[in-house]
């Protein structure tokens, strides 16, 4: 992989899969020393006073599960609720410390993060949020965007985080957070991709549009619509099988042993919505398959701040490729390669938290925020 950055040796680590103890290939960890240096004291008030950093601990919900790690249980009901434009937005909020946002990938939740949150908790204020139309969030009828899940993430910032936060995205997150780290610099301090959706092009041509004759308004592209309800609507009724789901995953899970009940239910049950099947719809048809509008390039090139790449090499979707493309773009970029498929953050977990807590020990002060507040 090619690089304008050295490879530390001390972070080359040789680690082990912790479930069956397969042999993980070797972390590769790339430093590019950040152009927007922060003024650390002035970083550290901002965080404890605009975030609003209580004295009083918040207190983690976590429960064990297989192989020794924390998990945050899975609540049918959700745990916390945000009116964003008239639409309830569900959210997991847990831990003190400095703001770290957690953004899901396509059909997934913030249940999806479920041996993240407790590990970033103890360090960390935790926030992993649905985006609309997933998860435990309103189904809304709207016509979906990339720039919708942009304006919620900013709101959020500003109306629930309240301060400086890094946000860390899988997949569609992973672009959500970029567009969002763009659209609010001030207070986006850092991003973390993991295996992100998003494709390089040039943002600036537009596709040729012709003007639609009669026949094509009237006759021939609502028969084109009608046909793809139809045959969307039968996709949309094989998708949300718990079976189907669970094949799916082991698709893209390199070691499945975590695509289990837990995984498949936080998955099965937001599809039971009556919203469910039109907003399914409305993805595939409206955002799905147009998604040139907005390019990697023309967002990375606005982008102002520290970039970790988290990437698993064997995702049979997005490959490190990539990851090694969007590093030659946008330099000031961290690169941690992980021997897994399209969710490191659920299938190696460890691993991910382990260097996620690295890299935003470089970003975050040297004093911890619970320390300061503590003396305060």
């Amino acid at each position: 992989m090619s690089s304008s950055c050295a490879v530390l040796p001390s972070v080359r680590t040789q680690c082990f899969n912790p479930v069956g103890y397969r042999f993980i290939a070797p972390v590769r960890l790339y430093h590019h020393r950040s152009k927007c240096e922060l003024n650390r004291r002035g970083f550290t008030l901002r965080g404890i006073v605009a975030a609003g950093v209580s004295t009083m601990c918040s207190s983690l919900i976590t429960e064990p599960a297989e192989g020794g790690i924390m998990r945050l249980p899975f609540k049918s009901e959700g745990y916390n609720f945000w009116t964003w434009r008239g639409h309830k937005i569900h959210y997991v909020e847990q831990g003190q410390g400095f703001p770290v946002v957690l953004i899901h990938g396509f059909g997934a939740s913030a249940f999806h993060w479920r041996y993240n949150i407790p590990e970033l908790a103890k360090n960390y204020k935790v926030y992993a949020i649905d985006l609309l139309g997933f998860g435990w969030s309103d189904k809304a009828i709207i016509d979906y965007d990339a720039m919708v899940w942009r304006d919620q993430v900013v709101d959020f910032l500003k109306e629930i985080v309240k301060g400086p936060a890094v946000l860390v995205g899988n997949s569609l997150g992973g672009f959500t957070a970029l567009v969002t780290a763009v659209g609010l610099p001030e207070q986006v301090v850092g991003v973390a991709l993991l295996n992100s959706a998003g494709q390089f092009g040039d943002g600036n041509v537009k596709a040729n549009e012709s003007e639609e004759t009669l026949v094509e308004k009237f006759i021939l592209k609502p028969l084109k619509e009608s046909f793809q309800r139809i045959v969307l609507g039968v996709l949309f009724w094989q998708a949300k099988q718990p079976a189907r789901i669970e094949s799916v995953l082991k698709n893209i899970y390199v070691n499945t042993s975590n695509v289990d009940d837990y995984l498949v239910d936080s998955i099965t049950r937001p599809t039971a919505d009556p919203n469910a099947r039109e907003v399914y719809y409305r993805l595939m048809t409206r955002f799905m398959l147009n998604q040139t509008t907005y390019t990697l390039d023309s967002v990375l090139s606005k982008l102002s701040c520290p970039l970790l790449l988290l990437w698993g090499d064997l995702d049979p979707w997005v490959g490190p490729a990539k990851a090694e493309r969007i590093k030659e773009f946008y330099p000031n970029t961290s690169v941690v390669n992980l021997q897994a498929g399209h969710c490191p953050h659920d299938e190696v977990p460890e691993l991910v938290n382990r260097a996620l807590a690295d890299w935003l020990s470089t970003l975050t002060p040297e004093t911890s925020l619970t320390d300061t507040v503590k003396s305060a």
